[in-house]
């Protein structure tokens, strides 16, 4: 298997036209050595600042500074500038032994500002400043699966059932996030409480506030992250209330409390890109007012951008053509797949359109052109994960990448040059935060966002493994996975995005120094990690 340092250097080669050449010099913010937006893209120190990042949902709570520190100098060594991770996580009752950052519990939320508390971030900003390296921060998670949530008793975290006996904060949904806050303190238990309930809210804004002005004069810190892949729904069911102009709302609210705080870091959404042309807008004018033009006396023509509905209905019309499928006879937006439904459940109720994807028909409660246009969201992020979403126009069974993965890829691309037009529409700068393909080699460690267990169980002894969910497929080669990945990352970089960021690495074993013993004793691997960094 080709290391990661291998794939990086053999993309940093092929793109160095654009990510690895000398950068022009950008009046704006010449000063600054905080990471700035402007319309052409991201600058720091007066120059274009073009990123590429991995994602590390696990490198603040290593025990050890030193396997810190070593993973940061091996990602810097790769090609790597930037690194996305959690700025949080929230536990029920204090663990005997690891890091954890708020305990949410008894009717209250205390903050952890020890050594194996927020400590944690401050030293692992403070490691990523050694080797140049600037950090992404999220500050929550839509995602947080337990064993039982029907139970009259307390939701049992997922390493402390069988038959999944991972370590605590093993997966990327094991850090608390969104319903960890709705759990305790929602009567209802729908997930879009987060966004509305005003004792969540008081509880989140104490976290944010102690978490970002740590950092308010570091500029380390490239940008916050309002959370990891907001929706209406998770493992908890959404209330028949929740829309995109909830979701919008509570991104324009929290983005302009963390603005509050610090007035010198970028700030994303971390949303995962969906659109919604048809849905109403709070902040998105399609008809921006007329620029002046470079004739003289003249004004250039005022012109809708994004993903409208007319736009919407030609790429419905050119997927038809390009790869004609049959729909399902069911009405509304089709569940892709029967472990999809049972993963990722989709609110029957927020289906807006018949016959279009849930990508682009607002079934997530998710409108990223309108998210994109707040004034205090920074520049646009979206995410790429085909094993677990559906990226087509239109409204089709759900395909496994293993199955046709040339359609995986063409869809990717279509993605990718959707929200270009999309950041081009509100003047912003874009990044791809989280994109990955699941590989035949980690098929067995696969564990989707919205799961505490791999989608396919270890095979008993002479007979062929079995996935519990049925529909998922065998995973992609790994070549096949570097192909792909090259033409998303060409098409990324064609349509000028400012970051590419892929999702994630991993080290095989991880080797505790002497100045630790950590909890994580196995590289964190929910399906997607690439062999590279390893931590001696």
């Amino acid at each position: 298997m080709p290391s990661l340092s291998f794939w990086l250097l053999s993309l940093l080669s092929t793109s160095s036209s654009v990510f690895a050449s000398p950068t022009r010099t950008l009046p704006r913010n010449s000063g600054s050595p905080f990471v700035t937006a402007s319309p052409g893209g991201l600058v720091a120190n007066g120059s274009k600042f073009s990123f590429i990042g991995t994602n590390a949902y696990w490198l603040p709570y290593l025990n050890s500074d030193d396997d810190i520190s070593n993973t940061l100098a091996n990602m810097s060594a790769s090609g790597i500038n930037v690194v996305r991770t959690w700025a949080f996580n929230d536990v029920t009752t204090i663990p005997e032994a690891g890091s954890w950052l708020q305990l949410i519990a008894n009717g209250t939320a205390t903050i952890n500002t020890g050594p194996n508390g927020l400590q944690r971030l401050d030293k692992l900003v403070e490691l990523a400043a050694q080797q140049n390296i600037h950090v992404i921060l999220s500050l929550t998670n839509n995602w947080n699966p337990t064993a039982d949530l029907s139970a009259s008793h307390s939701p049992v975290r997922r390493n402390e059932v069988s038959p999944t006996p991972f370590p605590r904060n093993f997966l990327s949904n094991d850090y608390g996030g969104m319903d960890a806050y709705v759990r305790e303190f929602s009567d209802t238990k729908a997930h879009d409480e987060f966004y509305t309930d005003q004792t969540i809210r008081k509880f989140f804004e104490q976290y944010i506030q102690a978490v970002v002005s740590r950092f308010v004069n570091n500029p380390r810190v490239l940008a916050w992250e309002l959370a990891n892949d907001p929706r209406c729904n998770s493992t908890l069911p959404s209330s028949e209330s929740c829309n995109t102009n909830t979701i919008t709302r509570w991104h324009a609210d929290i983005a302009k409390f963390i603005r509050s705080i610090d007035p010198n870091h970028l700030i994303s959404s971390g949303n995962h890109g969906f659109f919604c042309p048809s849905c109403p807008k709070l902040f998105f004018n399609p008809l921006p007012p007329p620029q002046p033009s470079s004739a003289p006396g003249g004004t250039r023509k005022r012109t809708a951008g994004g993903i409208t509905p007319s736009k919407l209905l030609r790429m419905i019309t050119e997927e038809r053509r390009a790869a004609p499928r049959a729909l399902d006879s069911r009405d509304g937006v089709k569940i892709r797949g029967r472990w999809m439904a049972s993963l990722i459940p989709i609110a029957e109720a927020k289906r807006q359109t018949s016959g279009v994807g849930p990508a682009f028909d607002g079934s997530f409660g998710v409108d990223s052109l309108d998210i994109l246009s707040i004034p205090n969201i920074d520049f646009g992020s979206f995410q790429l994960f085909p094993d677990q979403n559906s990226y087509g126009t239109i409204a089709t069974q759900f395909t496994p990448p293993s199955v046709n993965l040339n359609e995986t890829v063409q869809q990717g691309i279509a993605w990718i040059q959707a929200q270009a037009a999309s950041a081009k529409a509100v003047d912003k700068p874009l990044a791809l935060i989280g994109f990955g393909l699941v590989t035949q080699v980690n098929l067995q460690s696969f564990v989707p966002f919205n799961a505490t267990s791999p989608v396919v169980t270890p095979p008993p002894q002479n007979q062929k493994r079995k996935s519990s969910l049925g529909t998922f497929g065998t995973g992609v080669t790994d070549q096949q996975r570097d192909s792909a990945y090259a033409s998303w990352l060409q098409a990324g970089i064609q349509a000028g995005l400012s970051g590419l960021s892929q999702y994630q690495p991993a080290n095989g074993t991880f080797v505790q120094s002497s100045s630790g013993a950590g909890t994580l004793g196995v590289s964190p691997n929910d399906g997607y990690g690439i062999i590279g960094c390893v931590i001696t």
